[in-house]
Order: C-alpha cells, then sequence, then structure tokens
C-alpha cells in the first residue's frame, strides 16, 4: 500500500501528469511506456568476486565469479549473447526470479538490509516486459 501511495504522489506532481493535463480536450493520441520493471527481492544468493567485480544486486560482471548456479542464468561467452567483454575471462550472471546477490562478508546484515526491496537488473518478467499504453482523448 505504501509503495503505490508513493507512486501516486510522484505521479500526481511529475511533469507527465503536467503534460497529461495540457492535452485534455485536444483530440490526441497518446503512447506511454517504461524502460524496464522492478521485482521485490526476498532470497540471498551468495556470490564471490573479485574487486572489479560490479555492485549491482540482480546482475553482476565479473571474472571467476563464485555463485549459485540454480540462482542464476550464466553468460560465460558475453559476445554469443551481444554483451560486452570487460575482459577475456568475464562472466555475466543475472539473477532469477526473486534472488538478489551477496556477498559473505556482512552477510546477515546485508541480507536483512535488502530484503523486501524493490531491485531491478534480474531476468524476472516484471523486470523484462515493457509495459505499453495507448490512450486516445474521449
Amino acid at each position: 500500500r505504501a509503495y503505490r501511495s508513493l507512486t501516486r504522489s510522484w505521479f500526481l506532481h511529475s511533469p507527465l501528469w503536467t503534460a497529461l493535463q495540457k492535452l485534455e480536450g485536444r483530440d490526441v493520441q497518446l503512447f506511454v511506456t517504461t524502460d524496464h520493471g522492478t521485482i521485490r527481492v526476498q532470497s540471498p544468493s551468495k556470490v564471490v568476486g573479485d574487486r572489479e567485480t560490479t555492485t549491482n544486486l540482480r546482475y553482476k560482471v565479473g571474472r571467476n565469479l563464485q555463485y549459485e548456479a540454480r540462482d542464476v542464468l550464466a553468460i560465460k561467452d558475453p559476445l554469443k549473447a551481444g554483451l560486452p567483454r570487460p575482459n577475456i575471462s568475464s562472466t555475466f550472471i543475472f539473477a532469477k526470479e526473486d534472488y538478489f546477490f551477496l556477498y559473505p562478508n556482512n552477510y546477515n546484515h546485508y541480507h536483512n538490509y535488502y530484503r523486501n526491496t524493490f531491485q531491478h537488473g534480474g531476468i524476472s518478467l516484471e523486470e523484462m516486459i515493457c509495459p505499453v499504453v495507448r490512450m486516445r482523448s474521449k
């Protein structure tokens, strides 16, 4: 409920709402979309990487990553997937479902800190499907 309230408040004070009000009464067709969604993360998944590994909670790029294979989509040859290869041994991992990545140090602290937060960068349907709304004036 709080998230919806925050979203409503943001929308009512956004430039989009202002633009929609200016279009009111005109004969227009409008398309609204977003770049991606988010998911509420619940389940931690331990990952180990070097200092160069990215810090995102839902995906990692790095060399010699250690991870729970069942929790991720791993791409060991980024070029075949159309992704950049920062290093010859770079691997990409993307969190499945409601998983989020944690390092072993301070594991419990970060588990409690990030659990039930909204994150993006993984491969859940909520994150990958881009909604499109077509609106016509009445």
